[in-house]
């Protein structure tokens, strides 16, 4: 089985204050995990860095291939999609327009716009700037984008907060939709009960220190 992600003894730290404590992970093809904690636990860091967002200040590890801290995580970005808290919007657009943006940097066709848009439940307000629709509309739009971009490395911070009921099942779906093309997803969330049932194993992440 491929490994996807590959973290050995990795440790993050800014001037004196730790962040993560040294810490090792592997994630597989096919592989979704959660990892839980309290808030100012280091769930985001963490992202962040399987992202290739930040580097690790300890250790070393691979993500999809790459690297960290060395230019060879600018050739697999296309590849990871990532959810954070801010949704990845710009407000002055209207949700097509985000999303067509990002349909062009990703190469990906035009079509799968109006498709993703579709799926998320977006086809009505497709014409509303982002600025003026809800905290839960941004989530579904920011849902979307990965729909269309159909990343192998799936990052979820925190992905149902705002949603209603009826939406949850949409990352359940793209965590399945990862995992089953050989991909892999990573969710995060300070409340277990708020991780996807498809979520194959779950790890704790206390004061920067992984369980």
């Amino acid at each position: 089985m491929e490994s996807l992600v590959s973290l050995r003894n990795v440790a993050l730290s800014v001037s004196s204050l730790s962040i993560l404590e040294p810490l090792s992970l592997t994630i597989n093809s096919g592989e979704s995990i959660g990892v839980v904690g309290p808030n100012g636990s280091g769930k985001s860091t963490l992202l962040r860095i399987l992202a290739t967002l930040a580097s690790p200040s300890e250790g070393e590890g691979t993500v999809l291939g790459a690297n960290l801290g060395t230019w060879e995580v600018l050739g697999v970005r296309h590849r990871i999609g990532l959810v954070g808290h801010l949704p990845a919007l710009t407000p002055v657009l209207t949700l097509h327009e985000n999303l067509s943006f990002y349909a062009r940097l990703a190469g990906t066709s035009s079509n799968r716009v109006e498709a993703a848009m579709e799926a998320v439940g977006l086809a009505g307000a497709k014409h509303r700037r982002a600025d003026d629709c809800s905290a839960g509309m941004k989530k579904r739009a920011d849902l979307a984008r990965l729909i269309i971009g159909a990343p192998e490395l799936l990052l979820l911070d925190e992905p149902t907060d705002t949603l209603d009921r009826s939406a949850r099942s949409l990352v359940g779906q793209l965590v399945t939709a990862t995992v089953e093309k050989g991909g892999a997803a990573i969710v995060v969330s300070h409340d277990r009960s708020n991780l996807v049932e498809t979520i194959e194993r779950v790890h704790s992440l206390e004061n920067g220190t992984l369980i």
